[in-house]
């Protein structure tokens, strides 16, 4: 069966997305909008069949390389192809931006997840009959929202020492700052974009960081300086963060894109659950 592929209309991409994404409920339509405002020197696109809807970008400073970001088929219309007519013409557009190779793999800053969700297996079983291989595996945490996230007597002992924890509303650019010196522009990013952020400083010397809503729902980046490791910094800008989601109305939060898994188990008790799978394909 041939499908049609068209430019996507927002709305129609965000009621597909809200349809399809059936384990990620009430975010479709919040990662279609997330994906649509990109950092600058993105280059992005939406294409749609019936039913179904691919986006798909570029960034500046990884010209050569395209991700499909998000790929979504209506339950109804599966299983007819629809969605190895959305890839390829998401292929095609990618080859036509200068990509020598395209990815279903988050494209940060802006992304919607670090891979391909291994419970979506239909979505890698597709990937691999158009020949990706799998490169690369990355995991979430789960927070539980009603855990303990009490942090007044380490804010009292840190203030103690002469560090003050805040939360950061007029002086992204200054908390950025200190997220690029020390990790990279796309957390940096990251930080700017946040629905919420939090800092630690002494001294005026910023100290440490952490955000949650960057990539809606979700908690991340955050970041110590190395020098304060090790003083409870960081365990109090989690918990002040997770404390704002659960403020918000959600009762559990994910960890995206995992490095440290003890340090989110010790410090609410987090749980590694959701796994992704990382692909990619030469265009050339």
């Amino acid at each position: 069966m041939t499908h049609a592929v068209r430019a996507a209309e927002p709305a129609e991409a965000a009621r597909v997305a809200e349809t399809a994404l059936t384990l990620d409920p009430g975010e479709g339509a919040a990662l279609v909008a997330h994906l649509s405002r990109p950092p600058a020197g993105r280059r992005w696109t939406a294409l749609a069949v019936d039913g179904g809807v691919v986006l798909a970008s570029l960034s500046a400073h990884a010209a050569g390389v395209g991700h499909i970001d998000l790929l979504a088929v209506h339950p109804s219309a599966r299983g007819q192809g629809r969605g190895r007519a959305l890839v390829r013409a998401a292929e095609e557009w990618l080859a036509g931006q200068g990509a020598r190779q395209a990815r279903f793999a988050g494209n940060p800053p802006c992304y919607a997840w670090p891979g391909v969700d291994v419970r979506y297996t239909a979505a890698a079983c597709l990937a691999e009959s158009l020949g990706y291989e799998r490169y690369d595996v990355a995991w979430n945490m789960t927070a539980d929202l009603a855990a303990d996230l009490s942090v007044e007597e380490d804010v009292r002992r840190l203030e103690a020492a002469g560090v003050a924890v805040r939360e950061s509303v007029e002086d992204r650019e200054r908390v950025a700052a200190f997220v690029e010196e020390h990790w990279n522009d796309r957390w940096a990013w990251e930080a700017v974009h946040a629905a919420g952020l939090h800092y630690a400083e002494r001294d005026g010397r910023i100290l440490g960081f952490a955000a949650w809503g960057a990539r809606p729902a979700w908690f991340g980046p955050m970041g110590t300086a190395p020098e304060a490791r090790g003083t409870g910094v960081g365990r109090v800008l989690l918990r002040r963060c997770l404390a704002d989601q659960r403020a918000a109305g959600q009762s559990t939060a994910q960890i995206g894109w995992v490095g440290p898994l003890r340090f989110y188990s010790r410090a609410v008790g987090a749980r590694a659950e959701r796994v992704f799978w990382l692909y990619r394909r030469d265009l050339v």
